[in-house]
């Protein structure tokens, strides 16, 4: 059986992870979660870009070795998306031996369309990325992500030459055979496209110590888009295998900050290696707080595990992927956070401690899982609508609990229990069905509720199931 393949961005590990990268994690946890449940077999990719000045600076700082120091990180992130609930199938880091043959390998395939030129222009250190005078000059001079000025470079580097594909990436991505989610990033980026440069793989060893060499020119170490876009395919065994069975990619998903590269340089390499583009780019917005971008200049980053310690991982999950745009900037603030697990432990939490206790009491065995189809659920599920999927299955629980108050089953089992019994399976059943897509986002949660009500003998939960910090 073929397998669906899914991908995150690799964050680079000179930091602590945040909510950005918990979005990335969250999100492919939950397509992978769908498409399993649709019969699937999928393979999802996580990892870690471990090359670079900035990491190779902050190792410095820290007084510790930058093999040591990107080893510390790298454990940190993957302690991180197992702390989400997210299940991955494959873990790359860019500093392992096989990763780093295996870029030297691609830059040799892609040699053709490689030339060495020297450049004059505007580098933002932040992003390790060169921008053109046009961005410079609409930025005033600074970048708009890092609030830091662009520096000025001179320097002789290898060059990509993105004009042998543009044609090839636009078609792709007009015709979406390459579909960029939402569409309006879609016409942002074709525009951006139009003038897109060739871009710069390479820095001079003397001034980027930290990376991996260039094939036949140790003065040069790869620039970081090389080496951290071909990653999708190393962790997959090329270029020393054939990756059919798993290439394309169903979906790879980003954040909006670094879609140009993975809409433009990442197609020109696959083009140039042969390989079939992805199938899709899913871009997700930014989380802010209070209206404003997280910035530690500013001094409101919020750490994710302050909001997992405040209410746990259910809280969390519910949140970001029903209280947050799969597609848009999403705000987050104490405030919403507290109610919005206030309407989890209200809503579901409630429904469930009541309907277990009136099945105990009225001895109602538990039942089995219904499948169900649900057309809407799925149609804004494979639009990578996440969020609305998930407001309706809430619509389905919130009807549940309007029917329990309705029909008062408690006050039924006075007079005619056998109704009252009837009436409580109903639900249980109807439970069971919604809880069957719900575990997709809050799979720990999910798995609670479907033990308690398949039990032979149903009893409400020991302890509460959303337990408040």
């Amino acid at each position: 059986m073929k397998e669906s393949y899914i991908t995150t961005a690799i964050p680079y590990v000179n930091g602590n992870p945040h909510l950005g990268h918990a979005m990335d994690y969250l999100l492919a946890d939950t397509l992978r979660r769908y498409m399993m449940y649709c019969g699937e077999k999928v393979r999802l990719q996580a990892g870690t870009d471990e090359h670079g000045n900035k990491i190779f600076k902050k190792a410095a700082e820290q007084g510790l070795p930058t093999q040591e120091f990107v080893d510390i990180n790298a454990q940190k992130f993957q302690d991180f998306i197992h702390s989400l609930g997210v299940e991955y199938t494959d873990f790359i880091r860019t500093t392992s031996p096989d990763h780093e043959r295996r870029c030297r390998e691609i830059w040799t395939r892609l040699s053709d369309h490689i030339y060495k030129d020297k450049y004059e222009g505007w580098y933002c250190e932040g992003c390790e990325s060169y921008v053109t005078s046009k961005e410079h000059d609409n930025n005033h001079g600074e970048c708009p992500d890092h609030k830091k000025p662009y520096v000025k470079l001179s320097e002789e580097n290898y060059y990509l030459r993105i004009a042998d594909f543009k044609d090839d990436i636009r078609s792709a991505i007009e015709s979406d055979e390459l579909k960029i989610t939402p569409s309006f990033r879609k016409k942002e980026f074709l525009n951006l496209l139009k003038d897109m440069p060739d871009v710069s793989i390479s820095r001079p060893k003397e001034q980027v110590e930290w990376g991996v060499s260039v094939p036949g020119d140790d003065s040069q170490v790869m620039y970081v888009w090389i080496d951290a876009l071909a990653n999708y395919i190393t962790v997959l065994g090329f270029p020393d295998k054939d990756i059919s069975e798993d290439w394309p990619a169903h979906t790879q998903i980003v954040g909006k900050d670094i879609l140009r590269f993975h809409a433009g340089i990442w197609p020109a390499m696959l083009i140039g290696l042969g390989l079939p583009l992805p199938r899709n780019l899913l871009a997700h917005g930014f989380i802010t707080v209070n209206g404003e971008k997280m910035s530690k200049t500013v001094g409101n980053v919020i750490a994710p595990e302050d909001i997992l310690a405040k209410h746990g991982l259910a809280a969390f999950r519910y949140f970001f992927l029903r209280h947050a745009s799969t597609t848009d900037d999403a705000d987050f603030t104490w405030d919403k956070y507290e109610a919005s697990y206030n309407e989890l432990a209200n809503d579901l939490g409630n429904l469930v401690q009541r309907l277990a206790t009136l099945c105990e009491k009225n001895a109602v065995v538990g039942q089995k899982v219904e499948q169900r189809a649900n057309p809407d659920f799925d149609d804004h599920m494979k639009k990578y609508e996440f969020n609305i999927a998930f407001d309706i299955l809430w619509d389905g629980i919130s009807e549940l609990n309007k029917r329990i108050d309705l029909e008062k089953p408690w006050a039924l089992a006075k007079t005619h229990p056998d109704k009252a019994r009837d009436v409580l399976i109903k639900l249980v059943i109807d439970l069971l069905a919604i809880n069957n897509r719900l575990k997709l986002f809050l799979p720990e949660t999910g798995e609670r509720i479907e033990t308690i009500f398949t039990a032979t003998k149903i009893q409400p939960p020991a302890t509460p199931l959303f337990p408040k910090a």
